[in-house]
């Protein structure tokens, strides 16, 4: 709207005698009043305009089902923790059961065993490691292939295993500085360990003598030296198998001068045990007695008659404390998302129970004015509307007008 001002000239009379002269037009602005009205009404149609917008958003919360993630405020990305848990089935992280399984064939226990949590009649047992004797040479194990070339399962385990974790170079273990032909080995299952053995949370318990029949009366206790030592070769970190415990946290015994009893691959899952030490007799820094044997014979005498014994049997020496004790150990990337609900948001629920009748009224009058509705789980969508994970909470968390509401949610990858 335009505004016209009124204009006049205003003349001055002149005293007898005098010239009356001529002044310049002054101009007087008018329609004051109108201005502020049309000031008020724009006033009022702005204000009205916000109005509409906030019922409309209100009426928008009231019904939704989706909201999108302010990626700034919302979404934490790219957080990384080292989470630790233990081992065996269950996350449990000592093993006192130890079965082994009779759906090997013959050809494959010449070469290894799996132990079990339980014994192979029930249903649930689950694999947590297998067992592995090698030698250099061949022996402890017969040529199963009729050429007398001592091609021998032994043979093939120490060479599996060299190749995988030594350098190229290098074709022999060597324990406390010396090189061994006899060697042990606990292969972990992959999905038990994840990313690696978690390094001085190992502890493995061997019964002495364990080729004799009779109940055991002595073990070993073997640690891995990470508190003190370790190694980066071909296969990743590397540390040694020595005497100790981990009972009251990891203690070496004779630290200054330590018994090497094997190496601990903890990103392979793998701990290779040094033969010829566990062969030494009984005593001050011997061995375990283990008898290796070393001629020709049925393969699984060292790993099923030797080392499974070994295992199995320190466990009866002292059933409340001994046992096979590992957990594993994995970097967690995590993403983090706060779901947030304002009080007029996510106060209806899309549950049939909700309404009634062909026009999908309110079941309860009460409804209209202070609905009640209870989270249970948040699902995450892409953008096309397609569901991708589901958060399920531990409990329903009761959401009206009157509450707000902030779920924090977890992706690990």
């Amino acid at each position: 709207m335009a505004v016209r001002g009124n204009f006049y000239n205003n003349r001055r009379m002149a005293a007898p005698g005098r010239s009356v002269a001529s002044e310049s037009p002054v101009m007087t602005r008018g329609g004051g009043a109108a201005s502020q009205q049309v000031m008020a009404l724009a006033q009022n149609l702005a204000n009205n305009i916000i109005r509409q917008r906030e019922l409309a958003n209100r009426r928008a919360r009231l019904g939704r089902i989706y909201t999108s993630f302010d990626p700034v405020d919302d979404v934490l990305p790219n957080n990384q923790e080292q989470v630790t848990r233990g081992i065996f089935t269950g996350n449990v992280g000592t093993l006192t059961g130890y079965f082994t399984q009779s759906a090997l064939t013959a050809a494959q226990q010449s070469y290894f065993t799996d132990v079990y949590d339980k014994v192979s009649s029930d249903s649930t047992a689950v694999e947590q490691f297998s067992l592995a004797y090698g030698h250099y040479a061949g022996s402890g194990s017969k040529d199963t292939t009729g050429n007398l070339n001592n091609d021998t399962p032994s043979r093939a385990i120490y060479k599996q295993y060299a190749q995988l974790l030594l350098p190229p170079d290098d074709k022999k273990f060597t324990f406390g500085g010396t090189d061994s032909d006899s060697i042990y080995i606990i292969n972990f299952n992959r999905a038990r360990y994840r990313e690696k053995i978690d390094p001085g949370n190992l502890e493995i318990n061997l019964a002495t003598n364990p080729s004799d029949t009779a109940t055991p009366d002595n073990f070993i206790r073997l640690i891995d030296d990470s508190s003190v030592a370790g190694t980066v070769g071909e296969a990743g970190l590397i540390y040694n198998i020595v005497s100790g415990s981990i009972d009251t946290g990891t203690i070496i015994h004779n630290s200054s001068a330590p018994v090497y009893f094997g190496l601990l691959y903890p990103q392979h899952g793998i701990v290779i045990l040094n033969g010829d030490k566990l062969d030494e007799a009984v005593g001050n820094k011997g061995g375990a007695a283990f008898g290796t044997v070393v001629t020709s014979g049925p393969a699984e005498t060292n790993h099923v008659n030797r080392l499974f014994r070994a295992m199995s049997g320190s466990y009866s020496v002292r059933p409340a404390t001994l046992g096979l004790q590992a957990r594993s150990s994995e970097a967690v990337k995590s993403t983090y998302y706060f779901v947030r609900m304002k009080n007029a948001e996510y106060n209806y629920s899309n549950n049939p129970s909700f309404v009634t009748g062909s026009l999908g009224q309110l079941a309860y009058s009460t409804f209209v004015y202070d609905p009640q509705v209870y989270i249970t789980s948040v699902g995450l969508y892409n953008d096309r509307k397609e569901l991708l994970a589901v958060a399920k909470l531990s409990q329903p968390l009761l959401k009206s007008f009157t509450r707000e509401a902030l779920i924090k949610v977890k992706l690990d990858f």
